[in-house]
This record gives structure tokens, sequence and C-alpha cells, in this order.
């Protein structure tokens, strides 16, 4: 398979999330965008409906359904007015949970899976930080152990949705660096955000105003060992299982962004008259939007493969690597065919293309830089030395 088959299970998340995003179009998202708030009325309908959980295990209350699922869903999320500001209010409860799925204990999955699948609980990503960057081995996030568990201080940049949030998934050392062992001493928490011990400072960023990103500041924060997700000094490892589940995701999303901001080029290009012709007419529209729909395509069966391999337990670091520059640049490209497609009118916030274009700078940032990920397949598939 390298896109996916409209099977009944895909039909119907196409058209129940595809009825529901259409009830928050452009100017709902333009006013968010505007005012700074989070979209609580859109999360609220994707809870209520069901498809929070569409990848986590049915006894804990959610689908049971898998990666290719899960990133046609947030495809169509994309595709639709919200764009990246509607996935990113809900991007993390797709794939973020599988820490607990994988690595948590019985008690620890009854206990919170069922609370972000119904929607209860928004949890915020506490991982980067300000002097580590994506250097994930180098952070100083401290957690030291206490009698009732550990106490953690630190610093954490980029933490989406910590306004809002009331958890926290959060990276802290329990052991000093060793060089030896990069990437031991690293523990994966999932606790409350406390906000006696947590100060919590947005930061004023390019798109995606809806959804805010933060650094935080934690002093002191108590953490009961039950928090605690796996073993001690195994975070990064068990963060591991997550990084090509997202990376399909983010793909997924920067490809139906393209695909929105086509679609409105496209529309635009056929009514626009100018010099008594509408200007889809002229091959310079017309070429560029072509190219883009075909990069697009190219980019959605990459990221689609990656996918089938992950649902089969096969190796897929690679193409989930590739599907996302393939599809962050994709979507990007797009973006800005549709803003000039648009011309001076691209510009006004009206017509929506500039906000699509602020958004899908996004992917092509996070959660990995296009060039970390070419000197892995450099490394990793065409057997080049290590550059890093």
């Amino acid at each position: 398979m390298t896109k996916p088959t409209i099977t009944p299970e895909l039909a119907q998340i196409r058209d129940a999330i595809n009825g529901l995003c259409a009830t928050f179009d452009d100017d709902y998202w333009l006013r968010l965008d505007r005012e700074h708030r989070f979209p609580h009325e859109f999360r609220n309908a994707i809870a209520q409906a069901g498809w929070l959980g569409i990848a986590m295990p049915e006894e804990y209350g959610g689908a049971g359904l898998g990666v290719t699922e899960a990133a046609y869903m947030m495809q169509l999320v994309a595709s639709s007015a919200g764009t990246m500001a509607a996935c990113s209010s809900i991007h993390i409860n797709v794939f973020g949970p599988n820490a607990m799925v994988t690595h948590g204990t019985e008690e620890q999955r009854r206990r919170m899976l069922p609370p972000l699948i119904r929607g209860e609980d928004i949890t915020a990503f506490g991982v980067t930080e300000p002097d580590a960057g994506l250097n994930t081995t180098q952070l100083t996030t401290r957690a030291t152990r206490t009698r009732d568990g550990y106490v953690i201080n630190g610093q954490k940049v980029w933490t989406s949705t910590a306004q809002v949030a009331n958890k926290i998934m959060l990276l802290a050392r329990t052991a000093p660096y060793d060089p030896q062992h990069p990437i031991d001493g690293i523990t994966l928490f999932y606790t409350d955000l406390d906000r006696r011990h947590i100060e919590v400072r947005e930061i004023e960023k390019l798109g995606r105003a809806a959804v805010d990103s933060n650094a935080i500041f934690i002093t002191d924060l108590p953490v009961p060992e039950g928090d605690r997700i796996g073993q001690e000094g195994q975070g990064f490892r068990i963060i591991l299982d997550s990084l090509n589940p997202e990376r399909i995701l983010v793909a997924a999303e920067a490809i139906g962004i393209g695909r929105r901001a086509l679609a409105k080029a496209t529309a635009y290009a056929k009514e626009r008259i100018v010099f008594g012709r509408p200007i889809g007419q002229n091959q310079a529209i017309q070429h560029p939007l072509a190219e883009s729909w075909a990069e697009l395509e190219a980019a959605n069966l990459m990221a689609f493969h990656a996918a089938e391999l992950y649902d089969a337990g096969l190796p897929c670091g690679p193409e989930a690597n590739a599907a996302k520059i393939l599809g962050a640049e994709a979507g990007h490209t797009a973006c800005d065919r549709a803003v000039r497609t648009h011309g001076g009118f691209g510009y006004a916030k009206e017509y929506h293309v500039e906000r699509y274009f602020r958004e899908s700078m996004l992917p092509r940032l996070a959660p990995v830089s296009r060039e970390l990920v070419l000197s892995h397949i450099a490394e990793r598939v065409l057997g080049l030395p290590k550059s890093y």
C-alpha cells in the first residue's frame, strides 16, 4: 500500500472529520489567531466525538486503530480551515500517550489514558531545553529522588499548550551525563502541571497564534513515583518509540495544509479576471499549481508508505523522516504559491492564505530540522560517516 485505500474505517473517519471541521470555518480560526485564544470549542468537539483516542487501545476508551488511520485523520484536520492550529490543539493526544501504552503499568494506563481520550486532561510536552535544542542528551532539567518520589527543577522551551494544560509529559535527568552512554540517565514523567511550581511564559511567534508555545520554569516540582513512566534512566529510549509516528503525523498534516492552500489558489485562479480572462488560464499560474499537486501527491505516497511499515511492525525510520521533509517542503511551497496566486489579496488576512503560509512554516522546523533528517538518511541509508 502506498496511500490509504478508502476502507470502511477510513470512510467513516473522512465523513465524520470533514463534517465536524466544516462547522469551524476560516472566520472562526482567523478570529482565534487574532485573539491568541485556544480553540476549546474545536477540541471539545473532537473529544466528544471520540477521536482523541483514535490510536489508543479500546480497553481504555480508544478506537484501537493504527498510525495510518491517525495520520489520515490529522491530514483531514489540516486540510480544514484550522490547518496547523487545529492539528496542534489535539496533536499530542494522538501520539503522546503511546509512552503510557507501551511502557506504563496497567494502573497507569487505567488512570492516565481515559481522561486524555475523553478530553478531560490537556497535556503539554516538556522535552526541548534552550541550551540543548535537538540534542536531547544534553538536557539539564534534574529529577532528584525523595522518599515519596522525585523533585524536579529546570527549564523547558517550546512547550505547547502549557497555558491551558493541566498535565505535562516531562523528560528530566536522574543521573549525570555519561559520554560513554549518552542516552542513559534520562527519565520520563507524566504528572500534574502544578502552577505553584511551574511558571509558564508564552512565546510570541510567527504563526499558530491560537495554540500557545511557552518557556516554562520548574522549581521544586514534587512528582510521585507512580507518575514515572517506565524504568528510571530509560526515558530517552521510551521517547524514541514515538518519534517515527510523530514524523508521519507531521508529514500528513503538512500535506493537508498544502492541499487546503492549493484548493484556495485554484478556486481563486478560476474566478479572478484580469485582462478579460481568468488568471488560471495563464500558464504562469497553472504550472506552479500543477507542480504543487504533483509534489503533494508524491509526499503523500511516502507518508502513508511509512505509516504502513509502522503499523506492520517493520522498520520505518528513513521513510518516516523522508516523509516529514517531503511533506513539509511540499506543503510550504503550496502555501507560498497560494499567496502569490492571490497577488496583493494574498497579503490580506481576509483571504486566509497568508495564515496558511505562516502556519506551514512549523512543519519545516519541528519536530526535527530538515538538516538532521538528511544527515540521518545519509548515515543510515547511504552508509556515509556520521557528521555530528
